[in-house]
């Protein structure tokens, strides 16, 4: 069975960005996705949710949402093991992990992944594949380093590239010092996809928008290496 992560730098329809979301769709081959949303790093916010629903109307779409603030659902292994699409939005990285691991959403993600369920999000929506990532969860406006993501993927994230100054150079200081392990990066509108366990490509859907490699060296510094990202827009 096919596994596929699709991690967005920032996109999606919570930035009006449509075409990030066509290309994890197209990943289905499904005539009407089924698409279940976890809002769990925005607290579940009312707004976030409604503006999921608008970009995943049912007239084209099996949309669900998963809450775990006011939790519905009894079998959230079987509710994320029936879709086509597990997508996370953003928000806080650490707070959704605890939260999913107190609800069992960590295990129930891997099922569903394993079983071939699209997985993607943006943000803290694409951090949590990985074991490592940068995080604004402990403090606005600063990229710290998270290390006990769900580790479908090897080695780290990070998210809004361009979009947030503090994310380059702390990415750079955190890899160098071997804080954080060497990873991928990726600029707001770009994602790269995983089958398996490997990366396939990178994709941006406005030009300009990049995704990098970020390694050590054997001299300990930080050293960035662009990645071919063409533009689907």
């Amino acid at each position: 069975m096919e596994r596929h992560v699709v991690a967005m730098g920032g996109g999606g329809f919570s930035m009006d960005d449509p075409v990030l979301d066509r290309y994890v769709l197209d990943l289905t081959g499904a005539s009407r996705p089924k698409v279940c949303f976890l809002p769990t790093a925005s607290g579940d916010a009312a707004g976030y949710q409604e503006a999921f629903l608008a970009a995943f109307p049912p007239t084209a779409f099996a949309p669900s949402v998963l809450r775990l603030f006011e939790r519905e659902v009894a079998d959230v292994a079987a509710l994320l093991g029936e879709q086509d699409v597990v997508y996370v939005g953003g928000g806080n990285t650490a707070i959704m992990l605890a939260a999913w691991r107190l609800h069992g959403v960590d295990a129930a993600l891997r099922a569903a992944w394993e079983a071939g369920v699209v997985m993607a999000g943006l943000s803290a929506g694409a951090n949590c594949w990985f074991e490592a990532s940068t995080t604004d969860s402990f403090l606005l406006g600063r990229a710290d380093p998270l290390r006990d993501g769900l580790g479908f993927l090897a080695g780290s994230f990070t998210p809004h590239y361009d979009g947030e100054a503090a994310r380059r150079p702390s990415l750079h200081t955190l890899v160098a010092t071997g804080a954080l392990p060497p990873g991928l990066a990726c600029d707001d509108f770009a994602a790269v996809r995983f089958s398996g366990t490997e990366m396939v490509e990178a994709v941006a859907s406005r030009p300009g928008a990049s995704c990098y490699r970020v390694v050590r060296t054997a001299g300990g510094d930080a050293e960035e290496a662009p990645v071919s990202t063409p533009c689907l827009g």
